[in-house]
């Protein structure tokens, strides 16, 4: 029995006959496709991330329908940076979405996060590098460069995992206490700072090793340790440190 083709991710159609782009919206699909009813009828687990963040969202806006948005939203941030937001207006800002949708992003990250630190059993153990890069693994393809903060208790678990920032890493845009802020309302022990490179290009930039140098030194201070900082690509990684 043959396996059904299953298009999930084609915003834009071309009509062969006058040349021009017509973008599919959600009232294109049969009923039976649309996300809210594909739930409905099959359950969460069969949905995309981009299909429940548009039944999140419910509407698009004027500029682009609400598949359009959630894909693009998906091919920028990537999952896990999405819902580690919590910052609704620079979530806004960075995505160019209406605040109110931004701030329903941020409000569903943060049930998430508190539905997780509750039920948590057993949190991940991070000891080397290689634990890091197989962590991060959803940010490895970003079209965007995103800083990333990964806050460790002393017995080197995970107690909390948030993006810092999105766009150029740099030591005159990222401050400490962004980067600290975390590790004081978690009591984390030490930190590791890990970003992606889109360009594929694994060498550190001089950006970089400041950024390093300017925050273990702010670390030191509060007796919280940058263990490492790690630049991530595709398929490969390697410590500034």
């Amino acid at each position: 029995m043959q396996t059904a083709y299953d298009i999930s991710s084609m915003p834009l159609i071309v009509s062969a006959a006058e040349g021009k782009q017509y973008v599919l919206t959600i009232h294109d699909l049969p009923n039976e496709r649309k996300p809210r009813e594909r739930l409905l009828s099959e359950g969460p687990g069969a949905l995309s991330t981009s299909e429940l963040l548009s039944v999140l969202l419910v509407t698009g806006t004027t500029k682009e329908g609400i598949m359009e948005m959630t894909n693009r939203i998906m091919q920028e941030y990537g999952d896990r940076s999405l819902l580690l937001s919590t910052d609704a207006k620079a979530l806004a800002q960075d995505l160019d979405i209406p605040l109110v949708k931004a701030t329903q992003i941020v409000a569903c990250g943060e049930l998430g996060r508190r539905f997780f630190r509750r039920s948590r059993n057993g949190a991940p153990v991070i000891r080397t590098a290689k634990d890091v890069f197989e962590h991060v693994s959803d940010m490895r393809n970003l079209s965007k460069e995103h800083l990333r903060g990964l806050y460790l208790n002393a017995h080197y678990q995970l107690v909390h995992d948030e993006t810092i920032s999105v766009g150029t890493v740099d030591a005159n845009i990222v401050h400490p206490r962004e980067v600290f802020r975390p590790a004081l309302a978690y009591s984390a022990a030490a930190l590791i700072l890990v970003h992606n490179h889109p360009s594929g290009i694994l060498a550190p930039s001089e950006a970089d090793f400041a950024i390093t140098q300017q925050l273990r030194h702010a670390g030191e201070l509060l007796n919280i340790e940058l263990i490492d900082h790690i630049i991530v690509t595709t398929d490969s990684f390697v410590s500034v440190s």
